[in-house]
This record gives structure tokens, C-alpha cells and sequence, in this order.
């Protein structure tokens, strides 16, 4: 048979490119800018925000983990949705989740942009966002071995800097960091304790910092584009406890131990409030690169994903049939090129229009995490009864199920309705299900009346390039 006749997604990308994929879905632009808000919501007891919403996503992530090792798949929890509650739920999850990456194209397009015109202000800040856009959906397009080595050299930056951030922080505390004076633990204690505002402010900086962590599940996506995904996926999921634990928690902790929790300079930015404390020069510009270097990585990723969710959508008959292409390169070009330009879109509204269109549409995306990862629950809690009636030796398992699987499912759902409680979340939860509603519909009147062509999708399964028959 022609090598070109029918053209593969490519098989290309390393265990190196998994392991920074992974930990680039965990740390986000969010944590470097959005902790602030936690902290002031919170005080120091916000690292027991970050330890519990991390914990839920360290559940949803083993759960996730043990279906990918078992039927490693591009569409994901999207696709196990299709076979454990129905050809509607993979349908609406998927589209969802696809609309959620779709959306952050634009959101970080313009927060990238936002930096640049600041370093260069004779440069539009629109052509800054035009010019990234391009440039990753040309990476996107090329190879998925090209996106894989940027998001590679992009999350690299990441964990360096954090883990250089968290070292300093460290020696700081002990009295060991030159010309800084070493706190002791007075700022997690002072300034009216762990729980200043009372530990009701506790649950509102969960649903706060919970969203942080949305994008580890980018790894069993990118895992069945690897020469072994049942390693990929087994590695990036046991290594989610470690990332959460020092990434996360670890380098907050060292913020509102060093600094007081009131101090206006951390609700501005903590890391850098952190950074000028140890003196060093220009914090604002190194921060600046920092958050900018997130912000390509999200937006490489988000492009990737967005565009690998459709494809798959499209190979299961829920997409038009062209997303499902193949190109030559073995990337699927059409389904990247619809999502740059939906991207592209959100990227217009948000200038000519923030604080009404482009609002709107963020808050339709506000819940989203939420619902996939109620899904992925439900979709595991179903098939490994399946697997387990079948007799089959999965490689990763749920710990502790089902207890640790209906817990998830409380706690999820504990948060959504905490999103309605809550004022500042409310809205955003009433847009989302809304969309939810919409889209579910959409899925069941479309499965219903037999409009899906129903084919599966068949495209990861095929052997990596060179491999045994």
C-alpha cells in the first residue's frame, strides 16, 4: 500500500515533548498574574485553596489517565464520552471544550499583544496579536513535531523560571539569600492569621484558583500523537501529583511567606512584589518576559487542541468531513485553519468590543472546566465497570474506586452550584450552562435523527511509523 495514499497522523512526538506539554497545561499565565486576586480574597490560607482544587484535578487526572492507557485516543475524554454515555455526550463535550481553546486563542492573542506594545509601542498593539497568531499557526500547520519542540522550549522557560523563583524563595525564608532579611513564618501568622477574611473566603478562592489548573488534560490528547501513548499518558499522569505540589502550592507558599498577604504590591503581583524583595533589577521586565513566554505556550496549545478535538469530532461524523483531513504532513490542516480563524475573530471582538461581546463569550466558556471534568468522571465510573466485566488489565488505575470517583463527582458538582452562590461567578455559570444546554440539544436531536455518519474514530489506532504489524 502507498505511503500517500491515505495520510496518518504523525507518530512524532517525544517523551521530552510530553513531559513539557504536560507541566505547560499546569502553569499557566494565571498563576503568575491571576494569584494575586486569590491571595487578597484569602490571605495565606490560599495555599489550602490551591492543595484542594489541585486535589480534584489530581483525581480527574488518574481517572482520565487509566481510559487514555487503555484506549489511547486524539479526541480524549471526548471520545470515551461517545462510548461510555453516548454519541451526545462526545458530541457536546467536545464541541465545548473545542469553543473553550477557541476562545483563549483570543484572550492571550491580546495579552501577548498588550506586553509587546509595551516593550515597542511604534508597533500596533492589533498587529502584535496578528503577528503571534500567524507565526503559531504556522507551527501548528508544519508538523505536530514543530508545535511539540515550541511547546517544549516554551514550558522549558516556564519551569525554570519558577523553579530558580522557588530556590531564592527557599534560601530567603532560612536566612540564607544576601542582603534579605529572612521572615520566619510571621506573614503566615500575622496580619489576623491563615483565614483573615474568614474561612467562608476559602471556598470562593477555590473556584477562583480551580481554573488554574484546566490544560493538564492537553497531555492524553498530544499523548496518541507519541511513539508509545500508553507511556506517555502513564508518565504525565502519575508526574500531575509532583507538578501541583511544587509548581502550585509550593511557589505560592513562598509568597505569602515572604511578603504580607495585604501587601498592595502582591494582590498587584505577587512574583514580582516577591522578585523586587530579593532586589533584583528590572522584576517587572522579567516578569513581563515570563507571563509573555505562558502566553505563546497557551496559545500554541490552545491551537493544537482546539484543532485535534475537531478533527476527532469530525472522524466520529459529529464535524464536517474536511476537518478530518490529513495533510501530507500529517497534520490536520483544515481543522487548525478554522480554529485560527475563529481565533482570529475573538481576537477583533475583544478590541472593538471587551466589555460586552467579547465578555459575553468568555463567560459562555466560565464553567467549561467544570463540565469536562464532571464528564470524564462519569465516563470512567462506566467504563471501568466495562473493563473490569471484560476482564481486562489496565495498565493505570483509579485509586480507591469507586469511593474516589463519586467524591469527585460531589465535589464538582459542590463547585458548580458554589458558582451560582457566589455573585462574581454566578454569571459566568448561567452563560456556560446555557451554551451547555444549546449544545446538548444540538447533540441529541442530531444522534437522534441519525444525522452523524457515526464512524469511528480509528486514527490513533493505527501502528506508529516503523512499528511490528
Amino acid at each position: 500500500m502507498s505511503g500517500t495514499a491515505d495520510p496518518q497522523l504523525q507518530h512524532t512526538l517525544k517523551k521530552r515533548h510530553l513531559s513539557m506539554i504536560a507541566i505547560a497545561g499546569v502553569i499557566g499565565a494565571g498563576l503568575f498574574v491571576g494569584s494575586g486576586a486569590a491571595i487578597r480574597e484569602t490571605g495565606p490560607g490560599v495555599v489550602f485553596a490551591y492543595a484542594l482544587a489541585g486535589l480534584v484535578v489530581i483525581l480527574v487526572m488518574r481517572m482520565l489517565g487509566e481510559m487514555s492507557t487503555a484506549n489511547p485516543d486524539t479526541g480524549s475524554f471526548s471520545a470515551y464520552a461517545d462510548r461510555a454515555i453516548g454519541p451526545w455526550a462526545g458530541f457536546s463535550i467536545g464541541w465545548l471544550y473545542a469553543w473553550f481553546w477557541i476562545l483563549v486563542l483570543g484572550i492571550e492573542a491580546t495579552a501577548g499583544a498588550l506586553i509587546m506594545h509595551r516593550w515597542i509601542p511604534e508597533v500596533p498593539q492589533w498587529s502584535w496579536a496578528l503577528i503571534m497568531m500567524i507565526v503559531l499557526t504556522l507551527t501548528n500547520i508544519a508538523s505536530v513535531k514543530s508545535f511539540g519542540e515550541f511547546e517544549f522550549w516554551f514550558a522549558s522557560i516556564k519551569v525554570a523560571a519558577i523553579s530558580i523563583f522557588i530556590v531564592l524563595g527557599v534560601l530567603a525564608i532560612f536566612g540564607f539569600l544576601p542582603g534579605v532579611e529572612a521572615p520566619g513564618f510571621t506573614n503566615l501568622t500575622g496580619h489576623g492569621g491563615l483565614f483573615p477574611n474568614g474561612s467562608g473566603a476559602l471556598f470562593a478562592a477555590i473556584l477562583v484558583v480551580v481554573f488554574s489548573f484546566f490544560g493538564a488534560e492537553i497531555a492524553t490528547i498530544a499523548a496518541g500523537e507519541s511513539a508509545n501513548p500508553v507511556a506517555a499518558v502513564r508518565s504525565a499522569v502519575r508526574s500531575v501529583v509532583w507538578r501541583i505540589l511544587i509548581f502550585y502550592i509550593g511557589s505560592i507558599a513562598i509568597v505569602v511567606t515572604l511578603l504580607p498577604w495585604d501587601d498592595a504590591s502582591v494582590a498587584l503581583s505577587p512574583y514580582v512584589a516577591v522578585m523586587d524583595s530579593f532586589g533584583i533589577p528590572a522584576a517587572g521586565n522579567i516578569m513581563d518576559f515570563i507571563v509573555l513566554t505562558s502566553v505563546l505556550s497557551c496559545l500554541n496549545s490552545g491551537l493544537y487542541t482546539a484543532s485535534r478535538m475537531i478533527f476527532s469530532l469530525s472522524r466520529r461524523g459529529d464535524a464536517p468531513p474536511a476537518l478530518g483531513r490529513i495533510s501530507s504532513s500529517g497534520v490536520p490542516r483544515t481543522a487548525v485553519l478554522v480554529s485560527t480563524i475563529v481565533g482570529f475573530l475573538t481576537v477583533v471582538l475583544n478590541y472593538l468590543y471587551p466589555d460586552t461581546v467579547f465578555l459575553f463569550l468568555v463567560n459562555s466558556s466560565g464553567a467549561i472546566a467544570l463540565f469536562v471534568w464532571l464528564t470524564i468522571c462519569v465516563s470512567q465510573l462506566r467504563m471501568r465497570r466495562q473493563f473490569d466485566s471484560e476482564g481486562r488489565e489496565l495498565k493505570l488505575k483509579m485509586w480507591l474506586f469507586p469511593y474516589l470517583t463519586w467524591a469527585t463527582i460531589a465535589a464538582i458538582i459542590v463547585l458548580c452550584v458554589g458558582m451560582i452562590v457566589i455573585p462574581d461567578t454566578r454569571s459566568q455559570m448561567y452563560v456556560s450552562l446555557a451554551l451547555a444546554i444549546v449544545v446538548v440539544g444540538l447533540g441529541v436531536h442530531r444522534h437522534r435523527n441519525g444525522t452523524s455518519t457515526g464512524e469511528p474514530d480509528t486514527s490513533l489506532h493505527d501502528q506508529p511509523a516503523g512499528a511490528s504489524p
